[in-house]
C-alpha cells in the first residue's frame, strides 16, 4: 500500500478490533508481524499491551531489520519468536517449528526442532567523519572573513551483525539410508517414501540392484590401459566403469571366470582368471590397482595376454577348456606400437576381442577387433557408463547358444579376385571374410564354411568339409592367393552350384545354405541364371557390391532387395558386416526343405516324407544312390525294402553324411 511504517498503530488496531472472525478464548491467538522493524512511531507500549492479552507474537524481520525494535515486539523467549526472512528456508522452517511445538503441538512424527548459531543483520545509517576541510566563518571585524578547518560529516549505510540462535525443523529423510545402489540417485517423496533414478543397466530393480547377468559361460579378461596417454583421470574412470560393470553382472551363480590385466611399458595380470569368486574381494583388488604412466604399447599387451592370460589346467592333456575366451580392451590412447599383427595373433589363439574407448579411438579399436560390431565407443565420461548393457550383450554374443552361432548352416563365400578389384581391395575383402567367420562356430554339427575365389575362372580354396574349427579356417584364409585376371561372377556361382553346395563336397542335407558373393560389380552379366539355379536348389544368394553397378543387374542376381547390399567404398565394407551377418542368421533359422539341394547322387530323385525324405534311384542303390548296381546281382527278397527307398530324418541323414565324407577321405 506504500506510506510510512506505523507498527504501533497496527498493534493498537488489533487491541481495539481483536482478531477478525476469531473464536472464543479457548483457542490460542497468534500474531505474526512481518516488518523491517523501522516504525515511525513508538511500539513499546502497544507491544506490551498485546502480550498482556496473552497473544503470542512472532516478529519476522525482512531484509535488514532494526533488531532492537523486533526484540520489543516479539514474545518471550525472543530466540523462539524472533525470525529472519532474509533466508527464506530458515525463516519458514523456524516459523513452522515454533508454531508446531508450543502452539499447535503437531510436529510430524520423527521430526525435531534443532537450534544452530546464526547472525541477525540490520542495515543502519550512521555518521562518518570524512575529514577536515577549509571553511569560512564570520569575523568580528567588519568586511572580513575568517578561514579555518571544519569537520566534514557524511552519512553511510552499514551492516550491523547481531549473534543469535536460530531454529529449524529437521525431519528424517527417506533417502538418509542411501537405499539406491550402483550409483542410483534417491529422490524423496514426502517424509517416508522415495524412488531411485538408476544408472543405465540397473533400472530393472527399484533399488538399482544388479539385474544384468552374464549367464553365458565365458572366460573374461579385462585388459586396461594404464599408460601416460590415458592419464590418471582416465585410468580411474576405467576402474570405476569396471567395478560398476562387474557389480551389475557378476552374481554368486555366474558361470564365468573374470581376470584383470593392465599395461603400459609392461603387462601385469594382478587379478588372475577365476582367482576371485565373490564380488567383494574382486572389488577390493580392483581398488588396489595402481596407475602406471608409461608408454602405450597395446600391441605388446595383446600378444602377452594371448600367451599368458588364459592359463588353464585341463583334466585331460588333449582336452582344452571349451569356454569362449573373451578379452575386453579398455583404452583411450593411441598405441605406440603396431596392433594389427598382435590382434591377428590373439584371434589365431581363438580369443574373442572387444574394444572400448572414446570416439577418436574408433579406427584403432576396429583394427584390433576386426569388426566394428565388437567395438564400443563413448562420447563423454558419463556416456561410458551407459554402455554397460551393450558390453554385456557383446560378451554373451560369443558365449551364448542363442542366435546364429547355434544354427546349423552351410556357408560359402565367393570373392572377386580380379584385376578390377586390385590387390589392396582384395586384402580388404579377405579381412572381411575373416572377421565374418568369427561370428560362427565352425564345426561339423554347426557351421561349415567354404571359400571360392574367382577371376575368369573359379577356384575352391577350401570346401565345406575341409576345416572343422575357427582357427583352421582363419589360418587358411591368410594363405589365399590373388589371381588378378578378368572377372566372371557367373562362372563363380555356377562353380558353387556344381562343386561346392553338393553332398559329395560336404554339403549336409537338411541344413540351410547361403552363398555370399563379394564383387566390385564387374562380370555380373552372366550371373543371373546361375544365381537362379542356386535359389531353385534351396541356396540363398546374398550379393554384396562395392562400387558402381547397374541396380537392375544386381537385383536379377540377388533375386530380392533384401539380399542385396550396395556399398560405396571398400573402406565402408566393415560397417555393413553386422547387417550381413544378421541376414545370414535369419536364413539359418528359416525352415529347411530336405530335398533342396538334392541329397540324392547320380540323378536320384528326392521324395519328401513327413519329417524325412528318401532317394529314388535308377541304376544305383544306397541311401543316396551312391552305389552302382552291377549286372548279375541277385534279386532281393520281396520282404526286404529296396535300398533306394530308405527314409532319412534330418538327424539321421546328417550322421550318415558325415560318415560318408569320412569314408571318402
Amino acid at each position: 500500500r506504500g506510506g510510512s511504517t506505523e507498527t504501533g498503530r497496527a498493534l493498537k488496531y488489533i487491541l481495539h478490533k481483536g482478531f477478525p472472525g476469531g473464536r472464543n478464548s479457548s483457542v490460542p491467538e497468534v500474531l505474526i508481524i512481518i516488518s523491517d522493524g523501522k516504525s515511525q512511531g513508538s511500539t513499546a507500549m502497544p507491544a506490551m499491551q498485546v502480550k498482556e492479552r496473552h497473544i503470542t507474537v512472532f516478529a519476522v524481520g525482512i531484509k535488514f531489520p532494526r533488531w532492537e525494535e523486533l526484540h520489543v515486539l516479539a514474545s518471550e523467549p525472543p530466540e523462539r519468536h524472533l525470525l529472519f526472512a532474509g533466508d527464506a528456508d530458515d525463516a519458514a522452517n523456524g516459523l513452522y517449528s515454533t508454531l508446531s511445538d508450543p502452539v499447535c503441538t503437531a510436529t510430524a512424527p520423527g521430526c525435531k526442532v534443532e537450534s544452530h548459531p546464526c547472525e541477525r543483520r540490520t542495515l543502519e545509517t550512521v555518521k562518518e567523519l570524512a575529514g577536515n576541510y577549509v571553511c569560512w566563518k564570520g569575523s568580528k571585524q567588519p568586511n572580513a572573513v575568517q578561514a579555518s578547518l571544519c569537520p566534514f560529516i557524511r552519512w553511510k549505510r552499514v551492516l550491523i551483525k547481531h549473534p543469535s540462535r536460530c531454529f529449524r525443523t529437521v525431519c528424517p529423510d527417506p533417502c538418509d539410508s542411501q537405499p539406491c545402489q550402483n550409483g542410483g540417485t534417491c529422490v524423496p517423496e514426502g517424509l517416508d517414501r522415495y524412488h531411485c533414478l538408476c544408472m543405465p543397466g540397473y533400472g530393472a530393480d527399484i533399488h538399482c540392484a544388479a539385474k544384468l547377468s552374464l549367464e553365458c559361460g565365458v572366460d573374461l579378461l579385462f585388459l586396461m590401459d594404464s599408460s601416460a596417454g590415458v592419464t590418471l583421470e582416465g585410468f580411474l574412470r576405467f576402474k570405476a566403469f569396471l567395478k560398476r560393470f562387474l557389480q551389475a553382472v557378476v552374481g554368486q551363480d555366474s558361470p564365468m571366470s573374470v581376470g584383470v590385466a593392465q599395461y603400459d611399458d609392461d603387462v601385469k595380470i594382478p587379478i588372475e582368471l577365476g582367482q576371485h569368486k565373490d564380488t567383494f574381494s574382486l572389488m577390493q583388488r580392483i581398488d588396489a590397482l595402481n596407475f602406471g604412466g608409461g608408454r602405450t604399447l597395446t600391441g605388446r599387451a595383446l600378444k602377452y595376454i594371448a600367451q599368458h592370460g588364459f592359463r588353464s589346467t585341463p583334466v585331460f592333456a588333449d582336452v582344452q577348456d571349451d569356454l569362449p575366451r573373451v578379452v575386453v580392451l579398455l583404452t583411450d590412447s593411441k598405441s605406440q606400437d603396431s596392433v594389427a599383427e598382435a590382434a591377428k595373433y590373439a584371434k589365431d589363439q581363438n580369443l574373442f576381442l572387444i574394444g572400448v574407448g572414446s570416439s577418436f579411438m574408433r579406427a584403432e579399436l576396429t583394427t584390433v577387433t576386426g569388426n566394428p560390431q565388437q567395438t564400443i565407443v563413448y562420447s563423454d565420461p558419463q556416456d561410458l557408463f551407459k554402455r554397460i548393457p551393450e558390453l554385456q550383450r557383446k560378451i554373451c554374443s560369443v558365449g551364448s547358444p542363442e542366435g546364429c552361432q547355434a544354427q546349423s548352416l552351410d556357408l560359402a563365400f565367393a570373392v572377386d579376385a580380379s584385376s578390377g578389384v586390385g590387390l589392396e581391395n582384395f586384402l580388404r575383402l579377405r579381412r572381411f571374410v575373416r572377421s565374418s567367420c568369427l561370428h560362427f562356430v565352425i564345426d561339423r554339427d554347426v557351421t561349415q564354411i567354404a571359400l571360392v575365389i574367382y577371376g575368369s575362372k573359379a577356384h575352391t580354396v577350401f570346401a565345406l568339409d575341409t576345416h572343422t574349427s575357427n582357427s583352421a579356417v582363419l589360418q587358411a584364409l591368410d594363405q589365399v592367393p590373388f589371381p588378378g585376371d578378368s572377372a566372371s561372377a557367373g562362372r563363380a556361382l555356377l562353380h558353387v552350384y556344381s562343386d561346392v553346395m553338393t553332398v559329395q563336397k560336404g554339403a549336409r542335407p537338411g541344413v540351410n545354405k547361403v552363398v555370399v558373393l563379394l564383387t566390385n560389380g564387374g562380370g555380373l552379366q552372366d550371373a543371373a541364371a546361375p544365381a537362379q539355379q542356386l535359389r531353385h536348389n534351396g541356396v540363398l544368394v546374398f550379393v554384396v557390391v562395392i562400387g558402381d553397378a547397374e541396380r537392375d543387374t544386381l537385383l536379377r542376381v540377388a533375386g530380392s532387395p533384401s539380399y542385396l547390399v550396395h556399398i560405396s567404398s571398400y573402406e565402408d565394407l566393415q560397417y555393413y558386416q553386422g547387417l550381413i551377418i544378421e541376414r545370414i542368421c535369419e536364413e539359418a533359422r528359416s525352415p529347411v526343405n530336405l530335398c533342396k539341394p538334392n541329397p540324392c547322387m547320380n540323378q536320384g530323385v528326392c521324395i519328401l516324407g513327413p519329417g524325412s525324405y528318401r532317394c529314388q534311384c535308377h541304376g544305383w542303390e544306397g541311401p543316396h544312390c551312391e552305389t552302382r548296381v552291377l549286372r548279375g546281382d541277385s534279386p532281393r527278397s520281396p520282404a526286404l525294402p529296396p535300398r533306394s527307398h530308405v527314409q532319412w530324418s534330418p538327424r539321421g541323414l546328417q550322421h550318415f553324411s558325415r560318415a560318408l565324407q569320412h569314408s571318402k577321405r
